[in-house]
C-alpha cells in the first residue's frame, strides 16, 4: 500500500491541505477562505472554530479518493495568531463587543504596539533573543493589552492561551504539549531554562505564573516530535481520517516553507551552498508578508532580528528570523490603489492573463532593461511598520518621486519600484546578519510571491545571489508533511525527511550587469528611512 502524509497550512486568509507521496509530490490540494474581521484599526480578529471547520473540510477533500489507512502522518502549520479559550475549551471573545466567535487575536493585529514598547523599554535580559525590540506581532504584548483592555471579561474568563499551531495540535489529539517552534519565537520560552518568571512579573502578566505557567504551557517538545497519542476518535472523525494517525508537533507557518525548500540536494547546480552546510542556506518565505530563515551552529546575535532561537525549527541548531510585515499586501494595496488599475484589469482579462503577468510583460514592453527604468523612482516599504532590521513599527512607507501620471506605464512603473524595494529590504536583512556572523551564500524562495518571476529575478539582482526556487511550489505545505511524515517515524529525523521529501526545480540566477545600478538603488533606499526620520523628529520639535 502507498504511504501518504497530509500537510495542513493555515495561512492569513485561507486554510490549505495537502495530500503528500513518499518522495514528497503533492498529490491533491484543497484551499478554502477563513474569515477576518477588521473592528478598527490594526485590530484584525479570526475564528478558531471556523479555522478547524476549514482544516477539516480540505482535509476530507484531499483524502476523498485514498484509503485513509493509507495516511501515516499528519503535520500543521499556522500563523503565529493568539487563540484565547475558557476552561471548557470554548472560545473567548477578544474584542470590546464581546463577540465569542472572534476569539482569535491575528498575527497581524498591532493594537499591543504601546505595550510592546514598554516591554522593549524594560530592557529584560530575554529581549537579546528577539533582537532587542518586543514586535507587537509577538504574543507577550497582545496578553498584556487583552488584560489592560479586556480585565473584566476576556482575561477573567481566559483558561488557555494558544499560539494557533499549538491549537491545532490541541484539537486533532487533545494534547496541551506545545512546540519549541511556537514558544521560544514567539513567547520568550527558552529550551534550557524555561520560562522567565522575572520577565513576567517585570511586565504586570505574573499570574500566568500561576499553575506552573498552565495557562501558555507547561510541556513543550520539539517539532515533528509524535502528539499524544496521534488523533483522538473525535479529531479523526472531523477530518476524515483513522483514530491513533500519527501527529507531529506543529510549525509556525513561515518556518513550515523552510523546512519544504532548505533541505533539498543541491548537488549538480553549481551553487556556492553545495559541498556547504545548510548554515549558508536562507530560507525565504514570501505571501502576505515575508520571512527570511537562516540557521547556526552557535548563537548569532542580530540587532532587529529574532532569535537566536534553539531546535524552534531543526534539532540541536540555532534559529534567527527576519521578515517583513507587508510584501504581497504591499504589492496588492499599490496596484488596486493606483487610478489605473481598472484599465489593468480590463487588459489582462482580455489577453487572458493575470494582472501580475500582464505587469510583467507590459513592463518589458516598454525596455529591454526595464528594470532600470526606476533611477528616480524609489519606495521605502514600511507602510506596516519594519519587522527587520530596524524592528521600527512606527517607521511607514514612503514614494520619492512621483509625477502627475496616472498611466498604466506609471502604474506599472509604481509596482516594478514596490518589487525592488522589499528585495532591497531583504538585501538589508542579510546584510545586517552577515554582519553579526552569518555566511548566506544562496536564497531558497517559497510562498506565493515565489510564483512571480519578476519578483524572484529582482531578489536575485538585488542582492547578487542565486536563487533556488523548489520543484514542488506549494513549498509550506510540504513542510507541514515532512513534520507528519516524521512523527509517523518514517524517517528518522526531521532532516531525514527533508532530504528524501525535497528537490530543487529551477536556479534564478544574478544578472551581473545590473550590479552597479541596484549598488546606488540601495544607497538611496538607506537614506529614504533616515531622511523619514529626520521629517518625524522635526514635526515633534516643532509641535514641542
Amino acid at each position: 500500500m502507498s504511504r501518504y502524509y497530509v500537510g495542513v497550512d493555515v495561512g492569513t486568509a485561507s486554510v490549505r491541505a495537502a495530500l503528500v507521496t513518499q518522495d514528497g509530490q503533492v498529490k491533491h490540494m484543497a484551499e478554502e477562505p477563513i474569515n477576518i474581521w477588521e473592528p478598527c484599526a490594526d485590530h484584525y480578529e479570526q475564528s478558531s472554530e471556523d479555522i478547524w471547520s476549514r482544516c477539516c473540510s480540505t482535509v476530507k477533500r484531499v483524502t476523498q479518493d485514498i484509503d485513509v489507512e493509507s495516511v501515516r502522518g499528519i503535520g500543521f502549520d499556522a500563523t503565529c495568531s493568539l487563540v484565547v479559550l475558557d476552561r471548557h475549551f470554548l472560545p473567548v471573545a477578544v474584542n470590546h463587543t464581546g463577540v465569542l466567535e472572534r476569539n482569535v487575536v491575528m498575527w497581524m493585529d498591532h493594537r499591543a504596539a504601546d505595550q510592546a514598547s514598554r516591554i522593549t523599554a524594560t530592557k529584560h535580559r530575554v529581549l537579546l533573543g528577539v533582537g532587542g525590540v518586543m514586535s507587537p506581532e509577538m504574543q507577550p504584548p497582545k496578553l498584556l493589552w487583552l488584560k489592560e483592555n479586556l480585565r473584566d471579561t476576556c482575561w477573567k474568563e481566559a483558561a488557555h492561551f494558544f499560539d494557533l499551531p499549538d491549537f491545532l495540535s490541541w484539537k486533532a489529539t487533545g494534547s496541551l504539549c506545545r512546540s519549541l517552534c511556537t514558544l521560544v519565537c514567539k513567547w520568550t520560552y527558552s529550551p534550557s531554562d524555561g520560562w522567565d518568571d522575572t520577565f513576567w512579573s517585570a511586565i504586570g502578566l505574573e499570574d500566568l505564573m500561576e499553575n506552573s505557567y498552565f495557562k501558555i504551557g507547561q510541556q513543550t517538545c520539539c517539532p515533528g516530535t509524535p502528539v499524544g497519542r496521534g488523533l483522538t476518535a473525535a479529531a479523526a472523525a472531523d477530518l476524515g481520517l483513522i483514530q491513533g494517525t500519527a501527529v507531529g508537533a506543529s510549525l509556525i507557518d513561515a518556518h513550515a516553507g523552510g523546512l519544504g525548500v532548505m533541505g533539498a540536494d543541491v548537488t549538480g547546480h553549481q551553487l556556492p551552498c553545495e559541498h556547504r552546510p545548510v548554515s549558508s542556506r536562507m530560507a525565504l518565505i514570501c505571501g502576505t508578508s515575508s520571512c527570511h530563515l537562516a540557521v547556526s551552529t552557535q548563537p548569532l546575535f542580530v540587532p532587529g532580528v529574532w532569535g537566536p532561537y534553539l531546535s524552534a525549527m531543526l534539532p540541536e541548531l540555532w534559529l534567527n528570523e527576519g521578515g517583513q510585515s507587508a510584501t504581497g499586501r504591499l504589492v496588492e494595496h499599490v496596484v488596486r490603489g493606483h487610478a489605473a488599475y481598472r484599465q489593468l484589469e480590463e487588459r489582462a482579462e482580455h489577453s487572458g492573463k493575470h494582472v501580475y503577468s500582464y505587469l510583467n510583460a507590459h513592463l518589458e514592453s516598454m525596455s529591454a532593461d526595464a528594470e532600470q527604468l526606476t533611477a528616480r523612482l524609489h519606495v521605502w516599504p514600511d507602510f506596516h511598520g519594519n519587522r527587520s532590521p530596524l524592528a521600527d513599527q512606527t517607521s511607514r512607507g514612503a514614494v520619492m518621486g512621483l509625477t502627475l501620471s496616472q498611466t498604466l506605464d506609471d502604474l506599472a512603473l509604481l509596482y516594478l519600484a514596490t518589487l525592488q524595494a522589499i528585495a532591497l529590504g531583504t538585501r538589508h536583512i542579510i546584510d545586517t546578519m552577515r554582519a553579526a556572523g552569518h555566511d548566506i551564500t544562496t536564497l531558497f524562495l517559497c510562498g506565493g510571491l515565489s510564483k512571480n518571476a519578476l519578483f524572484v529575478q529582482t531578489h536575485a539582482n538585488t542582492t547578487g545571489l542565486p536563487v533556488v526556487l523548489p520543484a514542488e511550489r506549494e513549498a509550506v505545505l510540504l513542510g507541514a508533511a515532512v513534520i507528519g511524515a516524521c512523527a509517523s517515524s518514517d524517517y528518522s529525523s526531521i532532516q531525514e525527511a527533508m532530504r528524501r521529501m525535497t528537490r530543487i526545480g529551477r536556479v534564478v540566477r544574478p544578472n551581473s550587469e545590473l550590479h552597479s545600478f541596484y549598488r546606488r538603488k540601495y544607497a538611496v533606499f538607506l537614506r529614504l528611512y533616515d531622511h523619514q526620520k529626520e521629517c518625524v523628529e522635526l514635526m515633534e520639535a516643532e509641535a514641542v
